[in-house]
């Protein structure tokens, strides 16, 4: 679809992608573009400099930086919004149309598209599912797999590639993106969001100070599957909110769980056997899949049972959609990984080094500890209204059984919070630090040969940093800088 003619408003050019990839979405298409952002010019240099440079004619952009009018958005013919914008702004209240870059995205692609969605594993998972179906692609010899969506990279990005329905496309939405998504169709009428495959990771407490209630965050995670029909695929875990979103789903249910157990009997789902491999079995789909088929190998490249179950539900998408079982445990074996996120990016002086930044809620940074030992743990930060009683208790654990020789906070809303239930039990730590290289210096300085040293926020960036991608930057970059000054 073009836009020759059309003044768009860009709500938030931002430094991950969605903004950016938005205004050069609607200048390609002929529109004229407003970019507002409450930020200012020297915080979005990079983003506009990218943006200039795609567009020689300037004349076809203004910015309005540091603050909104209302003007502009009652002017605007089409407002494309941040995925962080409140849906009750005042200021989208004021607008004619409000889209964002996944439903532009959306509304043009002829690709498979699976959606992934949850609390904790959402960007391991989508990570490893985009792997799986790039090697899939590639045994096949025909079509290719895209990853975009929450996870930094806009999926207008790689619209123009000329994606077919041979294509597979693999968006990663938090809560936000498919708030915006509710109720959206396309020009025939139908749901905008019907992803082949929607899968559903861990669900826990996130974003209350942006939802009333865990309700209301729930309702908006359940928009990944409203629009499914019995020809699509729902894949959930075995706690009470995984059960909870099969039993509504109008797709088939598959269930991700730690043991065979877990599993009901005659139900379609998958498990991680008592060896570490995982598998899958799907009943009454046709005679190949009531077997039981191994698609997880028993080791994989990134440490942790959390990482084993991320991979578990990315192979039972691709199963549950035609990828054969050996080609899925071949690529399972060879993921890597993503970085921000349980990322080994440097050794030295017989230390290993981990970038953990994406841990953003107390439960990811406790399944870091549980993860590696031994462990120095540098965490803390903002607090989203959250419980941190999960990372105060695997500390103090781990303490105990001499798993992790070391807290060292950060300084922030969250990091107070935390500390007082560390005093509660009894747990030392250091800090917190409001200088990352002071905080740096300290864990390199505790660290004795063996030990693994690793950024696991269990919070929110805001303040020290822009967001967590920037803090796990800046903290790979101050531990290259000091281990190579040593």
């Amino acid at each position: 679809m073009d836009y020759p003619g059309i003044k768009a408003l860009i709500m938030g050019l931002g430094l991950n992608g969605g903004g950016l990839e938005s205004a050069r979405f609607m200048l390609k298409r002929g529109a004229s573009i407003t970019v507002t952002d409450l930020r200012d010019e020297n915080i979005l240099k990079p983003s506009i400099e990218l943006l200039e440079a795609s567009c020689p004619d300037s004349r076809r952009i203004r910015y309005v930086l540091g603050k909104h009018e209302i003007d502009d958005f009652k002017n605007a013919d089409i407002v494309i919004k941040n995925p962080g914008v409140r849906p009750d702004s005042p200021f989208l209240s004021a607008s004619r149309r409000i889209e964002t870059d996944i439903s532009l995205f959306l509304s043009e692609s002829r690709a498979r598209l699976f959606a992934v969605t949850g609390t904790k594993g959402k960007s391991g998972v989508s990570s490893a599912l985009c792997w799986i179906l790039s090697k899939a692609k590639e045994e096949r010899k025909k079509g290719r797999a895209f990853l975009g969506g929450n996870i930094t990279v806009s999926p207008l990005a790689f619209l123009d590639n000329a994606l077919t329905e041979d294509d597979d496309v693999v968006l990663e939405l938090s809560s936000f993106q498919l708030g915006d998504l509710k109720g959206k169709k396309d020009i025939d009428g139908n749901a905008l969001l019907k992803p082949a495959a929607a899968v559903i990771t861990s669900i826990m407490p996130d974003h209350l100070d942006r939802y009333a209630s865990m309700d209301e965050y729930i309702d908006d995670k359940k928009n990944i599957y409203r629009a499914q029909d019995i020809g699509c695929v729902t894949i959930a875990g075995n706690d009470n909110w995984g059960k909870c979103f099969l039993s509504e789903t109008k797709g088939r249910p598959l269930i991700y769980a730690d043991s065979e157990r877990s599993l009901g009997e005659n139900q379609s789902g998958g498990w991680i056997g008592s060896d570490g491999r995982g598998f899958a079995r799907f009943y009454g789909w046709n005679d190949a899949n009531d077997e039981t088929a191994e698609l997880v190998p028993e080791s994989l490249k990134n440490p942790g049972n959390h990482n084993k179950m991320n991979m578990l539900c990315a192979s039972l998408a691709a199963y549950s959609l035609g990828v054969k079982p050996d080609v899925i445990k071949s690529a399972a074996a060879s993921f890597s990984g993503i970085e921000h996120r349980l990322e080994r990016f440097h050794e030295a002086f017989g230390m290993c080094f981990y970038n953990d930044s994406a841990a953003t809620i107390p439960q990811a940074a406790a399944a870091c500890i549980e993860a590696l030992s031994p462990l120095i743990l540098v965490t803390g930060g903002t607090d989203k209204n959250l419980d941190f009683s999960p990372l105060s208790n695997a500390v103090k654990k781990a303490v105990t059984f001499g798993s992790l020789r070391s807290v060292i906070l950060l300084a922030g809303t969250g990091s107070e919070k935390l500390r007082r239930l560390l005093a509660e039990t009894g747990v030392p730590y250091h800090g917190p630090f409001d200088n990352l290289d002071e905080a740096v210096n300290c864990a390199i300085g505790m660290a004795r040969e063996g030990d693994n040293i690793a950024l696991s926020p269990g919070c929110a960036s805001f303040g020290m940093f822009l967001n967590e991608f920037d803090r796990g930057r800046k903290w790979k970059e101050a531990i290259m800088k000091m281990t190579n000054e040593k």
